[in-house]
């Protein structure tokens, strides 16, 4: 599932600013705290993926197979 969002830019006399913002939805999700650091990278074109320097740990353990 995806959240949809616009790209905005605001423009200045000697400079621009771009912004994409996270929908409350998702950042609640994840979990994310106020002036947390990420970092973006470019993928391609298409994608750009973002990384968090510390995120939470997962809620579930992982599941221990047995072997028979």
């Amino acid at each position: 599932m995806g959240y949809k969002t616009k790209v905005q830019v605001i423009k200045r006399a000697k400079s621009e600013q771009w912004y994409i913002n996270l929908p409350s939805q998702l950042a609640q999700a994840m979990e994310f705290e106020q002036s947390e650091s990420v970092e973006w990278f470019v993928e391609d074109k298409a994608t750009l993926a973002l990384k968090r320097d510390k995120a939470p740990g997962p809620v579930l353990k992982k599941r221990i197979s047995r072997r028979v």
